[in-house]
């Protein structure tokens, strides 16, 4: 991990198109601004966990039987 000191405003790049700028200090809090493509996801790690877990019980949830459709539906 690389590990870097920063100051209100200054920023870091990652490649050529990822920018990271410290915005604000606040006792034990950090506001950061990124500038990222919008291809490129960007997501606090405490909501990708919650994700992942509501993904998991999704899983175990049994599946409901899908009731039978008519296979042609009359013209209106």
């Amino acid at each position: 991990m690389l590990v870097l000191t920063r100051r209100v405003n200054e920023t870091i790049v990652i490649g050529n198109k990822i920018k990271i700028t410290v915005i604000s200090i606040e006792e034990d809090k950090i506001r950061l601004g990124i500038d990222a493509p919008p291809d490129i996801p960007v997501v606090r790690q405490e909501l990708l966990a919650a994700v992942r877990d509501e993904n998991k019980a999704a899983a175990r949830t049994p599946a409901v039987p899908v009731v039978s459709l008519p296979k042609k539906t009359p013209d209106f």
